[in-house]
């Protein structure tokens, strides 16, 4: 294929200019790895907010710092997001084989695509990817905190957790690959509620209890199956960060939650 998927939001949801992108990581993870609890065993699973970096950045960066501090064992990266403006049945990979940033090009890991493409419930779509924004904010971060890796970028439409789960299974890996779930919490509650309505999510989380439904979260699909495999790995998740846009953008009328949390091999 030899095709690059072009940056849909930069500019957007996130700075366009290099310079300008570059110095908004730099800041935003420095911030966050003075703050976010340091997590000291090999992380494997990372759940992850993907609003604008003015709303969502701060959540972001208390993962990405992490993963900062673990830079040279990650090679691959597995990065799950749920479709927002396609409907899609199953799971899509793109048709694309690069995908771009204003940093640079990130390369797709075409042999495990390749055999993901063969898998049920996994199909090809351009249009599921190229205007989806839950993929593409991570990147930059990716590209901020890891040495040289490659990517398995999976649009997550209407598929059964446990079916997607299996799709996990076949990619898990073993230690130089990361999971990644882009996922936003509660949607345009009053900030008192959503914060009430997220506490209760990110318990749940953290009890690898799953069953989360997409009022709690945009992206609970794949959350609910990175949660039935971290059960089956023995994982242990640990709260890195969370808040909502009343917190870090001022209307507090109707918000939309964030969290990040770190699952760590035992």
């Amino acid at each position: 294929m030899n095709e690059v998927r072009p940056p849909a939001v930069a500019g957007l949801f996130y700075p366009g200019q290099p310079e300008i992108l570059r110095a908004t990581l730099d800041s935003l993870l420095d911030e966050a790895a003075q703050t976010a609890p340091a997590v000291s065993r090999p992380l494997k699973v990372l759940i992850v907010p993907h609003a604008g970096y003015v709303y969502s950045g701060p959540v972001a960066a208390a993962a990405y710092s992490q993963l900062r501090t673990q830079r040279t064992r990650f090679k691959r990266v597995i990065l799950l997001g749920p479709t927002h403006r396609v409907a899609i049945r199953g799971v899509a990979l793109p048709e694309a084989d690069r995908f771009a940033t204003p940093l640079g090009t990130v390369e797709l890991d075409r042999e495990l695509c390749a055999r993901l493409a063969r898998l049920p419930h996994v199909v090809r779509s351009e249009a599921a990817h190229s205007a989806e924004h839950s993929l593409e904010v991570q990147l930059p971060f990716l590209q901020a905190v890891l040495d040289q890796f490659t990517l398995v970028p999976l649009a997550v439409g209407n598929i059964a957790h446990r079916d997607l789960a299996a799709v996990l299974d076949e990619i898990w890996g073993d230690d130089s690959t990361v999971i990644i779930v882009s996922s936003d919490l509660s949607h345009y509650h009053t900030y008192h509620d959503a914060r009430s309505i997220d506490r209760a999510t990110v318990e749940h989380i953290l009890a690898l209890a799953g069953g989360l439904d997409h009022e709690q979260a945009c992206g609970a699909t794949p959350i609910n199956a990175a949660l039935a495999v971290a059960r089956r790995a023995g994982l242990r998740p640990r709260l890195l960060a969370m808040c909502n846009s009343g917190d870090t953008a001022g209307d507090r009328a109707r918000v939309v939650g964030y969290c990040s949390v770190a699952f760590e091999q035992a």
